[in-house]
Order: C-alpha cells, then structure tokens, then sequence
C-alpha cells in the first residue's frame, strides 16, 4: 500500500461521476469535508491482496504515528490510484480502506472515507510545515519477517520471575515488596511488566527539542532518523567525547568498524539469531547485506585475528557508532527514545575467568553510576540474570545493589537462552510512564567460542575468555532525551528545566541594557571564551525583559544584564537558573571561577552559533 499523508488545514470533495468498479455508497458519503485533518492519499497494491488484515493494520499505524506527530484529531482517506502501477482487486482495495477507516475510529479518530470508484473534486490546501507532506510505504507482514532474529521471536516467548533486593539483602517477590517509598521504581517495574512500547501521545521531550532547535524530524528520511541543529549538535558531540574520555581513560582502546556485514557470513549469521533486534537489509553485487545495529560485528572479527596474551588481559574494545541501525517497528518509535539510526559506544572486554569479569563488571557499573551523575538524570536499577548463575553469585549480586544504595529490581530467567548470563540496565522513567535503558553491562559466555577468539595462556595453551559487552553511556541520542524528559518532570514540580551546564548551548547570556552598551558585553563575551566558557550577546532589537524571557526560554544556566553600573562598577549582576532564577553580585572571574567548577572534568566545544544574536538564522 502506497500513502500520501497531507497535514491540511482542510479538506472538501465531491463525487460527481461512478466508474466501473464503484462502490455503493448513500448520498450523503459523495460529498465531505473534515478541518484541521491529515488527508491520506491511498492506494492499495497487489502485495496487499496477501494478508489484507496486515496490511490495514500496518495503515493504520502508520497513519496514528503521523497524527501523533502533527497533532492532528481528524483523518481523510482519499482513495487515490495513481500512487501506485500495481493496484490490487477494487473489491480488496474497498475491503482494506474500509478496515483501515474502522481501526482508526476504535483508536478514537474523526476519520471520513471519500468514496472508491469515482471521479471526484476536491479541495485541499496543505499546512506547508516540514512534516506537512509525508509518504509511507506498507508491505503486510514486513516488518515481522524482515530481519526478526529467533532471539526476538523467543524474547516475546521468554518466561522469568520479578523481584526486588532491597538494601537489607533480602529478595522480595515483586508483587509483594512495598513500593511506597520508591514510586520511580514502581512505574519501571509495571512498565516491564505490563506496559507497551507503543505511546499514543507525543513525550514531552519532542515538544522541548523542536521548541528548543536542537533536534526534528526529517520528513525526507525513513522514520525514527533525525536532523540535529547546531545547538543540538553541540550536545550530542559533548556527550560524545564524554564517553570517549572516560573510556580512554579506563584503558579502552578505540576502533572503527563497518556498518555492513555479509548476512550469510557463518560465524555472524549464527549471531543475528541471538541478538534481539530487526536489521536493515541491502543487496549488493547479488550478495545480501544487514546494517550494524551494535559495533558487535566488526570488533569479533577484529579480535578473531588478534594475537591475545593473558599478560593482555582484560582487553577492551570500544567503537563508537556513527552509526546503528534497528528497523523498530513503526508503532514503537518515539522521538529520541526509540530510533532507527543512532549513536552508541560500544565496548567490548576480554576477560580471562569469571573472578576477572566480576571485577570488570563492578568498575563498568561504576562508571556507569558515574555517567548518570554527569548527565544529572535520575534513574533506577535492573539486574537480568539466569537463576543457577543468581544462586552461585548472589553475594555479586548483592555487591552492586550496595553500590546504589536502594532497592534494585532482579528479573530472573529459568534457563538461558541469550548468550549472555546476567545484565545489569540503568532505566529512566519519562513523562509517559514509560522507560529506557541507558547504561548497561553483559555478561557473554559463548560469542568467543562461536568466533574463536582466544588467547595464550601462561603455559602456552590457547584458550576461549569471557567477554562483557558494555555500553557505559547507553545511545547518545536517547541521552538526551532523558535529559529532556528529566527536566520535564521536574518543572511539573515547580522546578526551573535546565542542562547540566557543561551541556548547555549557551552558558552565559549577556543582555546589554541599551545599544551602547553591545561592545561591553562584546568585551565580556571575549573574555568567558579566553576562559573556554560559552557566552553570546542579545544585541536584538527588543526590551530587557523580553530578552531575559527569551533566555529563559533557552534555559541559559546564567544571565547577566548590563548598563551603565556593570560597565563602571566591574561587578555583574547574575540571574542564575539553578537558584530558581535569584540574582547575585559576582565579578567576572567570580562567575568564571564558579561556572569553571561547574564544568570540571567535562569536555568543552565553542559556542555552536554565531555570539550575536541578531546574526543567528532560525532553524523551524
């Protein structure tokens, strides 16, 4: 099925002469009008004729991702043959329309279906938005068949238990420990266990980063792929080289892989099928290819070829992607939280027994607890483990609960399936109810059999390691929206949204009182960037108090206002965000000195736009 989906401010028409093959319709269907509407040009193809039912299912998912995207309530299905040079029987094409019509009204939709088989007028004027002309491609079935590993299907069949250890080292069913004092953990506990990927609203953070021009949609993409912004891109490339330090200075050694791999190559066709996730095919020269959905493939194969002594040992990898790919199904995309294209550090560790990854696990989860305080993002803790692998390692278990503090939540596993026998996973909550995992660490006891990768032990033998898999920041991408979604859910409490301020576009805000004073505030931007701190100047044409809402709006962690005291007293007056907006006297090595232990051990990039305002182009 081919679409055309038109976000419109309306749509009229009107049948005027049957065809052959029209259906029959009462009089009051031949003419229509819906307001404020996305207007969906279909075309139901031959392919459709396979499973109708898939294919008015995928429609109608399709068609809710869009309206979720362009808010809109009402929906016009306009039969339209001319998408598409392989039509389907008119009789099936009227059965799926039809079908497509009633699952969008049992979602709640306004939905008018113009009649199929005539000619028609119509009236259409388009929005004129960037996502204001989409198209869609639907094939029944595609999704399910495409690229699904045996892991997926069996993770969908996967039996376990849930419980809570809490911090007095006693295991707690989790229908029965007393969630009262820890409401973040409850919603992450019933997400896992009875929530849905699928959002029927748009998460808060979407609002923020289109409001904010970091990140939006790109409507000449595939869905769940993004454009990023300058200021956008600033955080993203900051997050970047967070990771990247932290990890080189945890002795990882940094590679760089392909993104495609040979579906038929032996060793990794036998590891897409115990992988979770959907791929990405291509052919090329008659050869079949899947995108990377992790910097697994290429760093087993690298290490396949290594020459590895135990005096190496523990040996880490680390990639980071530009970029994976997952073909999530459409229904389960939601801004930043859940992608087709994205950025992960991946790092992989050889270890030489099981004391050796235990210890590795332990620094990897320390890292990790240190990530979410540089991101300052609240989260919760998972530990996924197969039950014999729990009962010989329980006080692990319980070493990495102490290091949090607080209740964490176990999810044990009969038997093993994947190839891994325990993961830990820091989740965050959204404003939806819903969660993520940013920072994780597995286990793996079989890739480096399956790949053969070893090393040489003291007395010359070769043998097979263990091998963590270890991504200590989670996706790039989905950091920020946990930022963003963190930041919501505290403003519903009253509190000012901010970024951290290492992570803050603009970090300084100078708002000169009149026209003469620009060149001071140009002179004290100079001096914040001789200081590698990001400072820019409102030289718009507007009031004070309009630039400092402007600022706010911004969130800019700090704003200073100068006139003729500043300029002549040396001493800034400092509205500063994280104290709810009070204002404080500090000269300007006082403000640098402060902003600078703010930002200690975090990296720095200039400002990504131009320090004048008024220069500065708009993105949306």
């Amino acid at each position: 099925m081919q679409l055309l989906l038109l976000h419109s401010d309306f749509i009229e028409y009107e049948a005027l002469k049957k065809t052959p093959v029209a259906e029959d319709v009462p009089e009051g269907q031949k003419k229509g009008r819906l307001e404020e509407v996305l207007a969906v040009f279909m075309a139901v193809e031959k392919v459709d004729e396979k499973d109708p039912g898939g294919a008015a299912e995928e429609a109608a998912k399709a068609i809710v991702d869009v309206c979720g995207k362009v808010k809109a309530g009402s929906i016009m299905l306009y039969p339209y043959a001319h998408l598409s040079p392989s039509l389907s029987k008119p009789d099936v094409a009227v059965s799926v329309m039809k079908d497509v019509e009633k699952r969008l009204k049992d979602r709640g939709y306004t939905v008018m279906r113009a009649p199929f088989g005539y000619y028609k007028s119509f009236n259409i004027r388009c929005k004129g938005h960037p996502l204001a002309e989409l198209s869609r491609r639907i094939v029944p079935g595609k999704e399910e068949e495409e690229g699904e590993s045996e892991a997926l299907k069996a993770e969908r069949r996967l039996k376990s238990k849930w419980y809570v250890l809490d911090t007095d080292g006693s295991l707690v069913e989790a229908e029965k420990f007393n969630f009262k004092e820890h409401p973040s953990l409850r919603i992450f506990y019933e997400y896992e266990t009875r929530g849905t990927r699928v959002s029927e609203e748009e998460p808060a953070h979407v609002r923020l980063m289109q409001a904010m021009e970091l990140v939006d949609y790109e409507p000449g993409s595939d869905s769940g792929n993004f454009r990023w912004y300058p200021k956008g891109s600033l955080i993203k490339r900051l997050l970047e080289a967070h990771v990247n330090s932290i990890l080189a200075g945890y002795g990882a050694m940094q590679v760089e892989t392909p993104i495609m791999y040979d579906f038929h190559h032996p060793a990794l066709s036998r590891y897409l099928h115990r992988f979770p996730a959907r791929q990405y095919t291509i052919r090329s020269d008659d050869r079949e290819y899947f995108l990377r959905f992790s910097a697994c493939f290429g760093q087993y194969l690298m290490k396949h070829d290594m020459t590895i002594s135990y005096r190496s040992l523990p040996l880490r990898l680390y990639e980071l992607t530009h970029y994976s790919f997952r073909r999530e199904q459409s229904g389960e995309l939601s801004g930043l939280k859940r992608l087709r294209a994205f950025t992960m550090p991946d790092m992989h560790t050889l270890c030489r027994d099981m004391e050796q990854a235990r210890a590795e696990f332990i620094e990897q989860f320390r890292l990790s607890m240190r990530w979410m305080k540089d991101i300052e993002v609240g989260y919760d803790v998972a530990i996924r483990v197969v039950k014999d692998f729990y009962e010989e390692n329980r006080g692990f278990v319980e070493e990495l609960a102490g290091l949090i503090g607080r209740p964490v939540l176990i999810e044990m596993w009969e038997e093993r399936f994947f190839y891994f026998v325990m993961k830990f996973e820091f989740s965050v909550n959204d404003t939806l109810k819903k969660s993520s995992t940013l920072s994780t660490v597995q286990i793996d006891v079989e890739n480096t059999e399956r790949f053969d990768i070893s090393y040489v032990d003291e007395n010359g033998e070769k043998r097979h390691p263990l091998m963590l898999h270890a991504s200590i920041s989670g996706s790039i991408d989905r950091n920020l929206y946990a930022i963003l979604e963190h930041q919501a859910m505290e403003a519903k409490k009253g509190s000012k949204p901010m970024l951290p301020v290492w992570l803050s576009p603009t970090q300084v805000r100078l708002i000169p009182v009149s026209e003469e004073h620009i060149k001071h505030c140009q002179r004290l931007a100079e001096r914040f960037e001789e200081a590698r701190i990001r400072a820019d100047v409102d030289d718009e044409n507007e009031t004070v108090a309009k630039k400092i809402r402007g600022a706010e709006k911004e969130w800019i962690p700090y704003i200073v206002v100068v006139g003729e005291k500043e300029a002549g007293s040396g001493r800034l007056t400092v509205r500063i965000r994280s104290e709810g907006g009070a204002q404080q006297s500090l000269t300007t090595e006082e403000l640098i000195g402060r902003i600078r232990e703010e930002v200690s051990g975090r990296p720095y990039l200039p400002l990504p736009l131009d320090r004048m305002l008024s220069k500065r182009p708009r993105f949306r």
